[in-house]
């Protein structure tokens, strides 16, 4: 899926810092007790973001949204899913802005209009679905590949790829229920990369 307009690259370390793990499960549980989990953003994520595209159409227009607007979304959709990656296992490093370690690069894409914002709510459930039933498996493999790196070994190219084909995932389906782009998400993983640990795909113009 190399012409589309989301193009993802991820370049994961050799070994992974039993350090790193640990500030990861402390971080979990810091959110949780404040009342952030991975449900609570997801939800408030699908609910607000044809809400926030459709107001802003409305005061803006289609082309000022993608123009003026859509840029700023992505940087914040673009940081959370740097998160993503740093708490699946597949960097170590927090993400600081423009982390070079996850890139994710977008051609904004969208025409939208304030119906075709709203619909999303419907449009991105199939896509949603799915997405949920890899992030259960995803779960699984973090903790396996979490015991891995508490015995210092390395972590498999299976699970890597795996993760990053979650994150690609991920990163369309947020931009398309965005507005960002008019692409459906492709029902792919896309994670025929050949190269191990790193993803190689060309930034967008």
């Amino acid at each position: 899926m190399s012409n589309y307009p989301i193009q993802v690259e991820v370049t994961s370390p050799a070994h992974f810092d039993r350090i790193q793990l640990l500030l990861r499960v402390a971080l979990a549980i810091v959110l949780a007790w404040v009342g952030i989990t991975t449900g609570w953003l997801v939800c408030a994520l699908y609910g607000t973001l044809p809400l926030i595209a459709a107001i802003a159409i409305s005061s803006l227009g289609g082309e000022s949204y993608v123009r003026d607007f859509a840029p700023r979304v992505w940087r914040v959709l673009a940081w959370l899913l740097q998160l993503s990656a740093y708490m699946v296992l597949l960097v170590d490093r927090f993400p600081t802005g423009d982390d070079g370690n996850v890139q994710i690069n977008i051609r904004f894409t969208g025409r939208p209009t304030i119906g075709s914002a709203l619909v999303r709510l419907l449009t991105s459930i199939p896509s949603g679905i799915v997405l949920g039933l890899l992030w259960f498996l995803s779960a699984f493999l973090w903790i396996v590949a979490a015991g891995l790196v508490l015995l210092g070994g390395p972590m498999p190219s299976s699970i890597l790829a795996f993760q990053r084909g979650v994150l690609r995932w991920q990163a369309r389906l947020v931009a398309y229920h965005a507005s960002l782009v008019e692409e459906y998400p492709p029902f792919s993983f896309g994670t025929d990369d050949g190269r191990g640990t790193t993803l190689a795909a060309s930034r967008a113009p």
